[in-house]
């Protein structure tokens, strides 16, 4: 494998690096080069010749004015990408322009800025996996790619993501789920009561992912600790004002995936009529 490092903080490294199997990994795959992980081949080794390699990754942001090595690391993406069987974009910089974006017109993901989609990569589309994430999970990224090492079919979604662990919304599994329902909502941070989608803008119930289902350290998630969701596995990340939730006349101007704005007034008018003392009072009240 060649891990190539765009516009990046490295943060998706830093996260890969946690894998508690890490060892075993690396065991099955060899990194020809990587930015931090001792290798093979030195950087400049890899832009000045062409190394033999099953799978390119890219981490961050790319733009045709970032040079690596002296070479634009778009001329190196393109030199590569022809060659490799598949090709991961890690991270939602890398996945879809991300934070970086946010500081030039010139910066984006590889095949999508935002929502928009880009054709100066369109050769390489079939053969891209993209794992989004600010920073990734761990298990999504060593997942994606013991899949293609033993040749298993991965379905993709719209934005070239696993759909095994992008069909599901983060709202899947969060253990605040029955404060949402009776929409009793969290007003401090950090407490283990309330849900954070109607006040304090959890992004969770319209944002692909398995945080709450794949665990970060196999622990908790920004949801089950008391913090909000901020949407980081989606196109529009980053977004503003994430502490707040966005409301037209006093309904969210996001709503769930798949919900009109009638069927959430209908729910919303049902459910506000229930009270249920023991959702009212905290969990470890006497």
């Amino acid at each position: 494998m060649l891990w190539l490092s765009g516009i990046a903080c490295n943060g998706n490294t830093h996260s890969f690096l946690n894998y508690p199997k890490l060892e075993y990994f690396l065991k099955n795959f060899e990194f020809i080069y990587h930015p931090i992980i001792e290798s093979k081949y030195s950087l400049t080794q890899i832009v000045e010749t062409l190394i033999p390699c099953d799978i390119l990754i890219i981490e961050g942001s790319v733009s045709k004015d970032f040079e690596r090595a002296n070479i634009s690391i778009l001329d190196t993406i393109f030199k590569y990408g022809k060659v490799v069987k598949k090709i991961v974009t890690v991270g939602t910089c890398a996945s879809f322009g991300g934070i970086f974006k946010e500081s030039g017109d010139n910066i984006t993901g590889l095949h999508f800025d935002g929502t928009t989609h880009l054709n100066i990569f369109k050769e390489f589309q079939n053969k891209t996996i993209s794992v989004s994430g600010c920073p990734i999970h761990p298990e999504t990224l060593a997942s994606t790619l013991f899949e293609i090492k033993d040749d298993i079919e991965i379905k993709l979604d719209m934005y070239l993501r696993p759909k095994e662990i992008f069909a599901y919304t983060i709202h899947n599994g969060c253990t605040r789920n029955e404060y949402f329902e009776y929409k009793i909502d969290n007003h401090i941070f950090g407490k283990k009561e309330g849900c954070m989608f109607y006040d304090n803008g959890c992004q969770a119930p319209f944002t692909s992912g398995s945080c709450n289902k794949n665990l970060w350290n196999d622990v908790s998630s920004k949801t089950r600790s008391g913090s909000p969701c901020f949407g980081c596995t989606e196109p529009e990340f980053p977004k503003r004002n994430l502490f707040a939730t966005k409301k037209n006349m006093g309904i969210p101007q996001f709503l769930p995936k798949g919900i009109s704005k009638r069927a959430y007034l209908t729910i919303a008018g049902v459910t506000k009529a229930f009270t249920i003392d023991r959702l009212e009072k905290g969990l470890l009240d006497d």
